[in-house]
This record gives structure tokens, sequence and C-alpha cells, in this order.
């Protein structure tokens, strides 16, 4: 009979990787296939895991398994303040947001590297700003320096997927990396890292694509105010900061010249389904972010603004989604990292600084897709 190797694992590294992984001891058992006392003794360490069972604990926190083998429970870095509206889950959240949260803190760490390697500098581009700033004027401004006009922005009618990926790689330009990645939308829309180089946003790849425009610039918003945080943007919010982004966001994507002249041209049929599609389609914005900016503005009353928001809201809970087709492993490549984090990684390929497997590693493709993807970012 084959002998069982166990191995000796200090308690607190099992605790740490298990409280940063976001799972309930009881589902934690079950997805184990273990019995209570055996995790229990890990804990209290009167019990050693197996190998195989240790491998499938890195498995399920996914942690590298080499982690486990530390002396001492690592750093880990903060999780982003909470900003979501959930007073009965703030500061938790599900297993999925969590390793979004840490993929992205991997990224930017590897980001960071690799610009090391080559003497690229990856501070921020664009000036902070703080809440004493009228939002109106700085969305005018970064309007400005992200080369967005308005006739620009209407050439985008109807393709907010093409007006999202400009944004983005805009951002990227001035060292802004922007990440898409799948998190449960209840729990989160996007988040932004502020406290490091390079600045980091992610948005929920999960989300419908108009809403992924407004959360891009939301975050947007909070990177500028040098805020990590996590959100569900909500119009509702009553934190100084998340009006101040929510404001911002709102006259980025519609400045009060075009909401006037909007509203102007429609204001007897402004309730009308039929207008809010064409408004909506037009500049690529949510019909619930134009109806908030028509109430900020004052151009509808308060209750008006309640009644759009249910009417919206009960005809988004109608809508089922279609779904997607299959979509190639370069292009998914791309749609998650971005053009810039590809590009840096296939500069230090080119320098020599990485092989091809770390490129693969850091991109997570196959070899393959390598060239294609590189081809994609415009490398």
């Amino acid at each position: 009979m084959a002998k069982t190797f166990t191995v000796d694992i200090n308690p607190k590294v099992i605790q740490w990787a298990v409280n940063t992984a976001g799972w309930e001891k009881k589902d934690l058992i079950k997805a184990l296939s273990i019995r209570e006392n055996i995790y229990d003794g890990w804990l209290d360490g009167s019990i050693k895991p197996t190998i195989k069972q240790l491998e499938n604990l890195a498995g399920k926190t996914k942690r590298p398994i080499a982690s486990f083998f530390l002396a001492e429970q690592p750093y880990e870095e903060p999780k982003p303040k909470d900003y979501r509206m959930l007073p009965d889950k703030e500061g938790e959240f599900e297993k999925k947001t969590i390793f979004a949260i840490r993929k992205a803190r991997y990224l930017q760490e590897i980001s960071n590297e690799l610009s090391l390697n080559i003497n690229l500098n990856l501070g921020l581009k664009l000036k902070k700003v703080t809440l004493n700033e009228q939002s109106q004027e700085i969305a005018n401004l970064y309007r400005e320096k992200l080369n967005l006009s308005i006739e620009k922005q209407e050439k985008f009618g109807s393709k907010p997927h093409d007006f999202y990926n400009y944004l983005r790689d805009v951002l990227e330009d001035f060292n802004i990396f922007s990440f898409q990645i799948s998190m449960p939308l209840n729990d989160a829309r996007g988040f932004a890292l502020a406290d490091k180089i390079p600045k980091v946003i992610v948005v929920n790849s999960a989300d419908e694509i108009k809403p992924r425009i407004f959360t891009l610039i939301h975050e947007f918003a909070h990177v500028l105010l040098g805020e990590t945080s996590i959100d569900i943007p909500n119009f509702e919010a009553q934190d100084d900061i998340e009006k101040w982004c929510n404001s911002f966001t709102a006259s980025f994507l519609m400045p009060p010249e075009v909401l006037a002249k909007v509203y102007g041209e429609n204001k007897d049929n402004i309730r009308s389904s039929l207008i809010l599609n064409k408004i909506s389609n037009k500049y690529n914005v949510s019909k619930s972010m134009f109806v908030y900016n028509l109430s900020k503005n004052d151009y509808i009353s308060k209750q008006d603004y309640q009644n759009f928001r249910d009417a919206i809201s009960t005809a988004e809970k109608k809508r089922v989604s279609s779904g997607g087709g299959g979509v190639s492993q370069d292009k998914k490549c791309l749609s998650t990292l971005g053009k810039k984090f590809v590009s840096l990684v296939a500069d230090n390929i080119e320098k020599e600084q990485i092989t091809t497997n770390d490129a693969l590693s850091y991109l997570s493709i196959k070899s393959r897709n390598l060239d294609k993807v590189i081809s994609r970012a415009g490398k």
C-alpha cells in the first residue's frame, strides 16, 4: 500500500489563503471533499494536510502551491475602499470579485516590473484633482485632454463598443491601465487601484456595454481623485466622493451644453421611449445616466426622475440577453488586458528582458496565439 505523505504547513498560512479567497467554511469543506474535523485540524495545527489535499486547497483558493510553504502569511494589499451602498455586505465580497481584485493587483505589479526592465516611466500623465474643484469644469477639461469633441463622440453613434475602446485606449495613453474582468454584477461593476504605479481601472466584463462606458469614466474619476475604490455606481449615492464621481461622469459623457440642446429639441417628447433610445444610441450613454443628468440639471423634477428610473429598471429586467458566440483567444486576451499591457509585454520580449514562456504566462494564452495578440495590440 502506497504511503500517504503529509506536509508541515504553518496553520496561519492556510488561514490566510482561505480568508483571502472568500470561501465560507461549509462550502470549502464540501468543495475539498473533506470532513470538518480535518479542516479544523489544519487550522489549529493538529492535522497536517497531504500533498493531494494541499494541491486541492491551492486550486480552490487560487494560490500557487509554493505560497503554502512560507514561514509566515505574506502581506496582502488592502481591498479597495467600498462604495457599493451594500450595508449588509460592507467590505465583504464574493469569491469571483476577490479573485478579480487579486488578478488586477498581480497585473499591476507585473506591469511595474516590466516597465522597470525597459526604463519606461508609467507615472500618471494627468494632474490629480480634489473634491473642491467643480466636477463639470474638470469633466470639460479632461474631455479636451482626451481629445473627445462632441463631433467625435457623435461619430461613434450606435457603436458603443468602438466608443468604449476609444476611451480605453486614450486613458492608456496617459498611463492608466484598463482591464476587463468578470465579476458578479450584484457585487461590483468596477474598481480603481490608484495607490500604486501604474494606475489601474477594472471594468466588469459581464456588464452590458453602455454601463461599462459609465463605469470606465466613473473609475477614471476615482483615479483622478487618487482613490482606490470598488463600486456599483449608484445615482442615489450620498457620499461626497461618489456624488462627485457621478457628476463628473455624467458631465464628461454628456456635457451641459449638449444636454441643454438635446432637451430643447425633445422636451415635448422627453418621456417617449423612442426619444430615450435615440439619445442613448446617439451619444452611447445609458438611459439611466441621461435621466440622472436631466434631474441633476433641473430639467425634470425629482418625481419625474424616479418615474423614469422605475420604467427603465422594469424594462432592463425584462430584457433577455441573447448571449454571444465564441471569441477567439487573441481577441479575448486583448479585451481583458488592453493594448497597453500587451504592448508592454511585447517590448520586453523584443528587448530580451523576458522569455516567450514568461509572456505566455502573463497573457494567459497559448504560444500559437502570441503573434496574433501582439499584432492586434499594434506592435
